[in-house]
């Protein structure tokens, strides 16, 4: 088992005040994006928007969040030892590979199974998460 990504918030306030941290984050990140597809300013000022400005953030959060990895043996090990989560499951539950995210505060659990795509499932994890953990917390 390994783990991806270090933030794995305790309480919701930590998730709140590192989603809040990250704002002025993804209005630099959109800028810098924005000047190297070379927006003139009528054309930045139109197209990037705050709802462009909060998805930065939502993705900026989401690729930070602490995913485990590991075989399905592993993931059930992890899911006795917490037998209080409410565990959402995506994939198919004869596949070798489970990635899962926790959100302690909530007493709940994203995981997605994989055979091959990692990197895929983790990505595919952490939407999911933020959409389902978090996205309603802020």
């Amino acid at each position: 088992m390994h783990t991806e990504g270090r933030f794995a918030p305790a309480t919701t306030a930590e998730a709140k005040e590192r989603f809040d941290a990250l704002g002025p984050t993804a209005q630099t990140v959109v800028r810098e994006v924005a000047t190297a597809m070379e927006f003139e300013k009528t054309e930045y000022d139109e197209r990037v928007t705050s709802e462009v400005i909060e998805r930065a953030r939502n993705a900026l959060f989401a690729a930070s969040l602490e995913i485990h990895i590991g075989t399905h043996e592993e993931f059930e090990t992890w899911r006795e030892g917490n037998p209080d989560y409410e565990v959402t499951i995506a994939g198919n539950e004869n596949v070798d590979r489970v990635a899962w995210h926790a959100a302690p505060f909530a007493d709940r659990a994203v995981a997605a199974t994989f055979a091959h795509e990692e990197r895929a499932a983790v990505e595919t994890l952490r939407r999911q998460a933020f959409g389902r953990l978090y996205r309603d917390e802020f």
